[in-house]
């Protein structure tokens, strides 16, 4: 009976969060969401579980990819100037986010930006992916010793190196 108090407390603790990102904000990854909403008239899928799936990257990579937000928009028919992309996805992010990659086709139809920023001993990656008339928006942080380890954990020996097990052809 002691503990009940713990009830309330827990609640509040799960609900301002919430409360927090569901309000967003004008910047950052629901900024630009909403902003490619607004300007290209489309809505976004919101993924069943990204959280969950945040949390499940950050314990099976032993912390080495966690904070896993993604938006999809299906069905995505808008022509995108890349310039006004990239201006809109700069602003939205706001400071401390450096432009990695800015890959357009040809003909404009396919538009790729990739983002960056220090976070500590993490990198913060932001993507925006449009191809094939669907556009893509993925953030996530990144550690990249912590991957590299569980990366490495499932890593395949080259076929040069001494291997006891009689599977390569070797001289």
């Amino acid at each position: 009976m002691s503990r009940l108090w713990m009830v309330p407390v827990a609640l509040v603790a799960l609900i301002v969060p919430a409360a927090v990102l569901a309000a967003g904000g004008d910047g950052g990854f629901n900024g630009v969401v909403r902003s490619i909403e607004d300007r290209y008239h489309a809505r976004a899928t919101r993924i069943p579980f990204v959280g969950l799936m945040s949390f499940i990257s950050g314990r099976a990579t032993h912390g080495g990819v966690v904070n896993l937000h993604l938006a999809e928009f299906e069905s995505f028919d808008a022509d995108v100037d890349g310039d006004e992309l990239n201006a809109m996805v700069q602003e939205k992010l706001g400071a401390g986010w450096q432009r990695m990659i800015r890959e357009t086709s040809r003909h404009g139809s396919e538009q790729t930006l990739i983002f960056c920023r220090p976070e500590g001993s993490r990198m913060g990656l932001f993507i925006v992916d449009s191809e094939s008339g669907e556009m893509d928006v993925v953030q996530v942080s990144v550690n990249p010793d912590r991957l590299n380890e569980s990366v490495s954990h499932y890593g395949h020996r080259h076929w040069d190196e001494d291997d006891d097990s009689g599977d390569g052809d070797k001289e």
